[in-house]
């Protein structure tokens, strides 16, 4: 073994390779450990050059520049400065960039340059990059930066040949190339993105038409006028479009459910039998399911957004304004995730590294409209607002985008309160590569799409089927001839009556709140069931929007709709916050805190409604 060994730190961006070229490097052995004060993890692994040479490499966690924003970071710079105990300063650095993003990532090399310790710069995926049809002067680079430029594939040994006899070439030559030790200020920051820029375009020969046209549509989607305009032009198609396509769709599975409903009444008779089948399961079940095209636009178009590449310049564009209100720019990600589902936006926000930032996304997340509201919203709304035109708009549209910016902006009132006072501390700013625009694969769409409606159904025939049976139960027994109220559930609902009395909810909107804890969409089936075993519904023609016409006043649905706009999540959604957040403390103070809200805005919704004569 020789008396020494060359000690390199593998540094780059996140996403451009640095694991896959560690594990080729080293065959995948390494030990892992700690950094002194930390729990950020490294990984040490060893090879040997052709020349006998013994190479030491250190994966450092993923960077983008001198500046830390994440303990990640800040663990990274420490060690490649040797100021991390037991951990000394490295020999040389590779610097691991994306061919294919070289635009994006040379900013990171010409800071990480001015550290002053010997580089080579690995252009990885140089394939893939080919592929594509981009061209680059790999000699022009190295004379540009004044470091050698090596390309790999560093999934292939034969693409990692060349990194490895350069390394052979260098120590063969005495010693590594030292660059010149800068010490940057903020200033210069900017002159460096220049410089980067000015450098891309001399040694890009040739580069794909798409990334071309990336640059050019995000002069106008990114634009600090333009962009915003368009971000809210998307918003609003996409809630049109849920009541514009999806009507004709949801008049054919309600016609489905009251062919199956006719059919096989005939053969039930009368008793609990027919009562539990007919109100019981498909009345119940039938008036979630009947949303079902709804959900399927609405994640037609967040799925299509996020395969083109627009979501993340839609978390570029929100950025400026989430720091105004204290949350961290990284938390758009999580939160737009919420519009799906609240709970794997509340799972997402584990990649925010300060702890603050992210309990305040966790704790705002329920507020983001999921798409388990969406059958609360079109029923209400389709039976209290008129299908009439606002100009070229549909005026049942323009509500539903209202309350999902309802919301939006009620997320942003509460983070700015939560990070000045229970979350008090600083922010950081996000930093995130922009994809180059393209069409999103048919087959994963489609797949995807598939994915998000079984769920759906999965949860309209699991979790909504449960609770609608045992609502059933409770609604039917014990049977003493006073219809609900004789009924355990008109027991429980008339015990919370008096609590809802001042916000204008009557006995069957208490009653189906309670299923609607355990889902959302749940209220919507227990609304049918409730009515229809009080004989109030026509069975055959699934008419429970006929029936609140006459049942509710637009008073009592504004303010059923304002609770759904802030009420607490299902209890899987609390679970999750207990489990992420692991503390029940936090868990209790999103639940109160959201009930307070739920019940201000109901009560002030329903009296300003009935002042206004509404």
């Amino acid at each position: 073994m020789t008396a020494s060994v060359l000690r390199l730190a593998l540094v780059g961006a996140p996403n451009s390779g640095k694991t896959t070229l560690f594990n080729g490097l080293t065959g995948g052995l390494a030990r892992t450990a700690n950094f002194s004060g930390t729990t950020v993890e490294t990984r040490i692994g060893r090879f040997e050059t052709e020349s006998g040479a013994l190479v030491d490499v250190v994966d450092l966690p993923g960077i983008y520049g001198l500046e830390a924003r994440s303990t990640d970071e800040r663990v990274a710079l420490d060690a490649l400065q040797g100021n991390r105990e037991g951990a000394p300063a490295p020999d040389a650095m590779l610097l691991v960039a994306d061919a294919a993003n070289l635009r994006t990532h040379l900013h990171t090399v010409l800071q990480l340059k001015s550290l002053g310790h010997p580089v080579i710069l690995v252009l990885n995926m140089m394939d893939l990059a080919e592929r594509d049809g981009l061209e680059l002067d790999i000699a022009k680079l190295e004379e540009r930066l004044g470091v050698p430029v090596v390309p790999t594939r560093a999934t292939r040994r034969s693409g990692r040949a060349g990194l490895v006899a350069k390394i052979d070439e260098m120590l063969s030559a005495g010693r590594l190339k030292t660059p010149k030790r800068e010490t940057l200020p903020q200033s210069a920051l900017a002159d460096l993105q220049k410089q980067a820029r000015n450098i891309a375009n001399e040694v890009i020969v040739h580069e794909p038409a798409m990334n071309r046209m990336t640059r050019q549509l995000d002069r106008i989607l990114l634009h600090p006028l333009a962009g915003p305009a368009v971000l809210m032009a998307v918003l609003f198609l996409v809630f049109q479009s849920v009541y514009a396509w999806a009507t004709p769709l949801m008049d054919g599975i309600e016609a489905l459910f009251a062919t199956v409903q006719t059919t096989i009444e005939p053969f039930l008779g009368e008793g609990y039998v027919r009562s539990f089948i007919i109100d019981g399961v498909i009345n119940g079940v039938g008036s979630v399911v009947v949303f079902l095209p709804q959900i399927v636009i609405l994640f037609a178009f967040i799925l299509f957004l996020e395969a083109s590449g627009y979501m993340a310049r839609a978390a570029f564009l929100m950025d400026e304004l989430m720091l105004r209100v204290g949350l961290n720019g990284r938390a758009f990600i999580p939160l737009l995730s919420s519009f799906a589902c609240a709970i794997p936006g509340i799972m997402a926000a584990r990649t925010i590294e300060e702890e603050r930032d992210r309990i305040t996304t966790i704790m705002v997340a329920p507020l983001m409209t999921c798409s388990a509201r969406l059958p609360v919203y079109t029923l209400l709304i389709g039976v209290f607002i008129p299908a009439t035109m606002v100009g070229p708009f549909n005026l049942q549209g323009l509500v539903l985008f209202a309350l999902y910016m309802i919301g939006i902006v009620s997320a942003v009132l509460v983070a700015f309160v939560l990070r000045r006072t229970a979350t008090k501390g600083p922010t950081q700013a996000l930093i995130m590569e922009l994809p180059t625009y393209k069409l999103p694969v048919a087959r994963d769409f489609l797949f995807g799409l598939l994915e998000k409606a079984w769920a759906f159904l999965k949860r309209a025939g699991t979790i909504i089927f449960a609770t609608t049976v045992l609502l059933w139960f409770l609604a039917t027994f014990p049977n003493t001839g006073q219809g609900l109220e004789g009924s355990f559930a008109g027991m429980i609902g008339r015990v919370l009556e008096p609590i809802f009395a001042p916000v204008g909810f009557n006995l069957e909107m208490v009653v189906a709140l309670i299923p609607g804890m355990a889902a959302r969409e749940a209220a919507i089936s227990s609304l049918g069931l409730i009515y229809s075993l009080g004989g109030d519904v026509d069975e055959t023609s699934q008419a429970l929007q006929v029936t609140l016409a006459t049942a509710w006043t637009l008073p009592m649905s504004l303010a059923f709709i304002a609770w759904y706009v802030y009420a607490p999540q299902c209890f899987a959604t609390l679970a999750t916050v207990r489990r992420e957040t692991n503390s029940w403390k936090w868990t209790v103070f999103m639940f109160t805190y959201l009930i307070g809200l739920a019940y201000a805005a109901s009560m002030a919704t329903y009296w300003i409604a009935v002042w206004a004569g509404l």
